[in-house]
């Protein structure tokens, strides 16, 4: 009886796929222990996603743990002749915690990794291996590349101080262009370094033309050699025809004490987030061999049982967009309509939960406002207006474009007028705003109890149920009808427009469309 592929789930029919790929294509597979020694993950846990790691002791005394990562467990255990370049696949399940279930998630990966003498014959199979193992999704995707080297060598090129290079990295990564020319105003950046930074996210697109672009702003040899290698690269693709879903954008950054060189993320239609990520980690591989390069990449299986989304017909594809309820929800779509984007049939008219005008290529659905940015980062829209607290709050991987200047306020600490700090006793602080308020007061290293509420905040110091709070302020005029007052602003508030990551690598056009024109009438 022959077997009939399409009878099997897509990720187990891509497993197989895959294993028969890479093993034609030189590779030996790779099969680690459910379990690790924990002190392997303790000891180089700043090239890990996260330190939280599952732990339990083994009967013989030791401390072993669910394995959180497989490349670090190959970097330490293969065997590579002197010389040589290792080759290895791997099918394998890792356990990571999840912010959005707050426990911990079981997640199935299979890659491979080039550990040893890695030159830009390597890269480019590795990229090419990229490349095939997205097109047997039988999907559609786009690769999409990069090269730290760029980034850093402009770092160096600018004066950035080493302090502030991650939150730069940060908003270089959310192309978060607003943030990151605040960011480097504080750090005393000069006009034009902070202009070469945010030339990076139109940095993007179709390689030739990226890198025609990339070449005035190579302003030093790490960016010029960073150049170098990603115009050979590309160019070898091209001589084997792999070019046409691959797409350059010089803003796709990623951890600077893991990857070192070459960066990518491969994105499937119908998919929230990237399904492929890899790179150049040297460091990595130096820990356990001096002088050892490395370059390899992670397919996440569990992505590819997800529904596709249907492929657009004949008219133009249609943006999803999150509003939220209220004020900013009604003012942001009279805004859209005054430019395009209106519908035959206003959404405060109908009890619709969605309404659309495919004409114009939109559909747009209200949500409560904490929910937005929820809709945005799993998919189900493609864009969104959310507050930058509730961003905040929520850690939503997205990207923010944009910095629509509505709905201006604070976020603050306030309390009674006669407050004085104690440090030597725990603050106690009230706030719905969570994780905000942990990130505040962590950074000043100040021991805080929290309580959640939900409503009514200004109540809690005056019951004695707290000391201070942490809340969103707009004219400060119910602090002051209270007895109570602003101790410390420490956030500014806007909408800001939002976009899912991976909605924007196949809808880039319609989207960067609809905010030049919300960027238009915002800014007027």
């Amino acid at each position: 009886m022959e077997l009939d592929l399409n009878m099997l789930k897509p990720q187990e029919r891509v497993s197989l796929q895959l294993r028969l790929l890479y093993e034609q294509s030189g590779f030996r597979k790779y099969h680690m222990s459910r379990f690790e020694e924990y002190g392997l993950y303790q000891e180089n846990r700043r090239f890990l996603s996260s330190e939280q790691v599952i732990t339990f002791t083994d009967l013989d005394g030791r401390l072993l743990a669910l394995k959180p990562d497989v490349t670090l467990s190959i970097a330490k255990n293969a065997r590579v002749e002197q010389g040589g370049c290792g080759r290895y696949y791997y099918a394998e399940n890792v356990y990571r915690p999840s912010q959005a279930s707050h426990t911990f998630r079981e997640i199935s990966q299979m890659g491979l990794e080039c550990i040893g003498a890695v030159d830009d014959a390597v890269m480019t199979q590795t990229l090419f291996l990229a490349l095939k193992s997205l097109a047997l999704t039988g999907r559609e995707f786009v690769l999409e590349l990069s090269h730290m080297g760029f980034v850093t060598g402009l770092f160096d090129a600018v004066g950035a101080p080493e302090s502030i290079r991650p939150r730069l990295l940060t908003c270089i990564r959310d192309k978060n262009r607003h943030e990151l020319q605040k960011t480097a105003a504080e750090a005393g950046l000069s006009r034009q370094g902070t202009d070469a930074l945010c030339r990076l996210d139109t940095l993007a697109g179709p390689w030739e033309r990226v890198a025609e672009a990339a070449e005035p702003l190579a302003l030093n040899a790490s960016m010029g050699a960073a150049l170098a290698e990603l115009k050979g690269l590309c160019q070898a693709l091209e001589q084997q025809g792999q070019t046409e879903k691959l797409k350059v954008d010089l803003s796709l950054v990623n951890d600077m004490d893991y990857y070192n060189g070459l960066v990518f993320q491969g994105y499937l239609a119908g998919a929230p987030r990237a399904v492929l990520r890899g790179g150049r980690y040297d460091p990595l591989a130096g820990q356990f061999r001096p002088g050892a390069r490395a370059i390899g990449f992670a397919l996440y299986l569990d992505e590819l049982d997800a529904p596709a989304a249907p492929a657009p017909g004949g008219g133009r594809a249609m943006v999803n967009v999150a509003l939220p309820k209220g004020r900013l929800g009604d003012k942001v779509y009279d805004l859209l309509a005054g430019v395009g984007y209106g519908c035959p049939e206003n959404y405060s008219d109908t009890r619709k939960l969605v309404v659309e005008n495919p004409a114009a290529g939109i559909r747009y659905f209200l949500v409560k406002p904490s929910d937005v940015a929820i809709y945005v980062e799993h998919g189900a829209a493609d864009i969104g207006i959310v507050g930058k607290d509730i961003l905040a709050e929520s850690g939503a991987d997205v990207y923010e474009l944009l910095d629509t200047g509505l709905g201006r306020c604070r976020m603050c600490v306030a309390g009674p007028k006669d407050f004085a700090d104690d440090p030597g006793r725990t603050l106690r602080v009230a706030t719905k705003f969570v994780n905000i308020a942990k990130s505040y007061y962590a950074a000043q290293g100040r021991d805080i109890d929290i309580i959640k509420l939900n409503g009514s905040i200004e109540l809690a110091p005056i019951l004695g149920l707290s000391d201070v709070i942490v809340d969103i302020v707009e004219t400060g005029t119910t602090l002051r009808e209270n007895d109570l007052q602003v101790l410390t602003e420490f956030m500014p508030i806007s909408a800001r427009f939002i976009a899912n990551r991976a909605s924007y690598q196949f809808k880039h056009a319609e989207i960067e469309a609809l905010l030049r024109k919300l960027a238009e009438v915002t800014e007027q």
